[in-house]
């Protein structure tokens, strides 16, 4: 037994391990990750950094679905999940003020079988600094967002918690989170955050980890190990909101980060303002076209890609502007080693585990490379 009911009762299995304990979970992930770069020497591997066990995540993702009752926040089959352990208690209260408001409201969730209905998701997101919040409803079309709008003011009353709402239209007959088009329904447009006394800002299409606590170990971490190289010139590609770029930044160290998603380069640009640092420039590209027009070598890269990886088009960049050191944040340990594969230049000096995702097989992984 765990301590999730829905897994006990077989309802949710998106926590895979939650039945086995903790220790367990991460000797097979550690063993995973061993595994995943066994073809390479690693100078040393560095503890693992252990999660919180319940409460820790600061973003909830709930389909909609019709029942008798009225509409279900949870999963696609009439199951709601609006009191998962992973979200703390703040978290679960206004999904279930919510989810009471929209069938109060008689909103229809959208049936993808009838290709009828209005509501796809309701995304909530959680400040851990000030426990304020942010709720977006994916909606199919704009039908529902006057009935939305005129009665906020009810829900507001029962989650004063909530300071950003929105509605993303998806209008798309396919498996896509979000559309285009965001339109605000209050005032606030951003959630403010704050990481080892460094302000983010996050906004509803901007990157942010799932995690807060173990975010802010892996910030302090690349912090740390920047420091100890003396490094005095840094790229930080695939930014999000600046989260490493930040806690790098200092007036003596020139600090450039790259993200593809404008919102998000906005918020870092922010958060580089309040610090007062004038040496930190933000981007907005993707990685491959700043590596297009960047031949100069920094000191140090940070990399942080999405699950796919680097790629092999910018393993042959930093194999040709060959910084002295990368340091490479990676949620999936398969691409990882494909793309150190492909940086032949490079050794591996160090690894950390950081338990971004606690339950699942899944993690985070913080590695060292420098040039031979």
């Amino acid at each position: 037994m765990s301590f999730c009911s829905y897994y006990d009762t077989q309802v949710c299995h998106s926590c895979s391990q939650i039945d086995l304990f903790y220790a367990e979970q991460l000797t097979e992930k550690s063993a995973h990750l061993h595994k995943a770069l066994e073809a390479f020497r690693v100078q040393e591997w560095l503890k693992p950094v252990a999660s919180q066990l319940k409460g820790f995540r600061n973003k909830a993702k709930m389909v909609a679905s019709n029942s008798d009752e009225g509409i279900v926040l949870g999963l696609s089959d009439e199951v709601s999940l609006i009191n998962c352990p992973l979200y703390d208690i703040s978290m679960q209260t206004v999904l279930e003020h919510t989810q009471n408001w929209l069938r109060g409201l008689g909103i229809k969730a959208y049936d993808v079988k009838k290709k009828k209905g209005e509501l796809k998701y309701v995304l909530l997101t959680r400040s851990s600094y000030n426990g304020t919040m942010m709720l977006r409803f994916i909606l199919r079309s704009h039908g529902v967002i006057s009935r939305l709008q005129g009665n906020m003011e009810s829900l507001l009353v029962l989650a004063p918690d909530i300071r950003v709402i929105s509605v993303n239209i998806q209008p798309v007959h396919m498996a896509i989170l979000e559309g285009e088009e965001e339109i605000f329904l209050t005032e606030e447009t951003r959630l403010e955050e704050q990481l080892n006394g460094i302000p983010l800002f996050i906004r509803p299409k901007s990157f942010f980890q799932t995690n807060p606590d173990i975010a802010a170990k892996l910030y302090k971490t690349v912090a740390k190990w920047t420091d100890d190289l003396e490094a005095k010139s840094i790229i930080d590609l695939f930014c999000g909101v600046g989260g490493f770029a930040l806690h790098v930044a200092t007036n003596e160290r020139n600090v450039i980060g790259v993200e593809i998603e404008n919102e998000a380069i906005e918020c870092a640009k922010d958060s580089a303002l309040i610090l007062g640092i004038d040496t930190l420039t933000f981007k907005a590209l993707d990685a491959v076209s700043f590596s297009t027009e960047t031949s100069k070598a920094p000191d140090v890269v940070i990399v942080n890609p999405p699950r796919r990886g680097l790629g092999q088009e910018l393993c042959k960049w930093l194999e040709r502007v060959s910084p002295e050191d990368i340091l490479y944040s990676s949620c999936n340990a398969t691409s990882l080693a494909k793309d150190i594969e492909w940086l032949k230049s490079y050794e591996i000096i160090k690894v950390q585990l950081f338990d971004m995702f606690a339950h699942t097989q899944h993690y985070e992984t913080l590695v060292h490379l420098k040039k031979k």
